[in-house]
């Protein structure tokens, strides 16, 4: 007698991750995948994941700094964005492309099983690289302006974790959200460009009234940037912590609830993909 086998995502959360372990090839060959598509065929290449947010830094730099004359804390203004640019590239970046990888993967998705988060995270493992090529005008500009990085750039690693968390946290809420409400697609742009206005990236944190101090952070970038601008730059880039502590704490709950979500409802993708 014929037995008929139903293959279920994740039917438990403990086989669940450990099919991503064992899925892990087919991970790195879609980053890779993702890595060579981006730069086939391209005139500039790769050098454009470092034109992008050095031509924004040098406009952030005219608006805010010569001509709105933010203050700067005795740091020069180009690395005070630089280092406000560089995670938030990396976040819109990250969101911008796992919020689309699952509709431009739907013929994988609807043919194997494998855990569909390896599809948006993969995505994320990209804007990564770009985030890390970046760092080469960083490292320009401190020599330009013989500006040597501060002792606290030992924590940088934890201050990107946390942008990586958020990056995850809403690239997998969007990523899930799109596959069933075509109409992300549409939101997901304004979200990055309004994100950009709202975030300290062209400017510090500090000048920011003290009673919208709240409001200001519930942004989780807000707690990312200012984290980023400390460890690299130093004391003079002074963290609010109450702010902080609002930032993490959201960046905690986008991540928990995204993944949550995303379990939730990726059974259905192949459905109504």
């Amino acid at each position: 007698m014929n037995k008929t086998i139903v293959v279920e995502a994740g039917k438990s959360e403990k086989n669940y991750w450990k099919d991503i372990w064992t899925y892990r090839e087919l991970f790195a060959f879609l980053a890779w995948r993702d890595v060579s598509v981006r730069y086939k065929q391209t005139i500039i290449g790769v050098s454009w994941a470092v034109l992008r947010p050095f031509l924004t830094m040098l406009v952030f730099t005219l608006v805010f700094g010569k001509l709105a004359k933010f203050p700067s804390g005795g740091v020069p203004y180009s690395i005070l964005v630089f280092c406000g640019m560089l995670p938030w590239y990396f976040f819109s970046t990250s969101l911008s492309e796992s919020s689309n990888s699952l509709i431009t993967n739907n013929n994988l998705i609807t043919k194997i099983y494998f855990p569909r988060l390896i599809i948006p995270a993969s995505s994320v493992i990209v804007s990564f690289i770009d985030f890390v090529l970046s760092f080469f005008i960083l490292g320009l500009l401190m020599v330009w302006y013989r500006f040597v990085p501060s002792a606290n750039i030992v924590f940088l690693p934890a201050f990107i974790l946390i942008a990586f968390a958020l990056a995850i946290g809403m690239g997998l809420w969007f990523a899930a959200l799109n596959v069933k409400y075509r109409d992300f697609r549409y939101i997901i742009p304004f979200v990055v460009q309004f994100g950009l206005y709202i975030s300290p990236v062209g400017f510090k944190s500090d000048i920011v009234p003290e009673k919208f101090i709240f409001l200001y952070s519930l942004n989780p970038m807000v707690g990312v940037i200012d984290g980023f601008r400390w460890a690299v730059i130093g004391d003079a880039m002074k963290i609010n912590i109450p702010a902080f502590t609002v930032s993490l704490a959201i960046t905690a709950l986008i991540f928990i609830t995204g993944v949550m979500y995303f379990r939730k409802t990726e059974k259905k993708f192949a459905d109504v993909i």
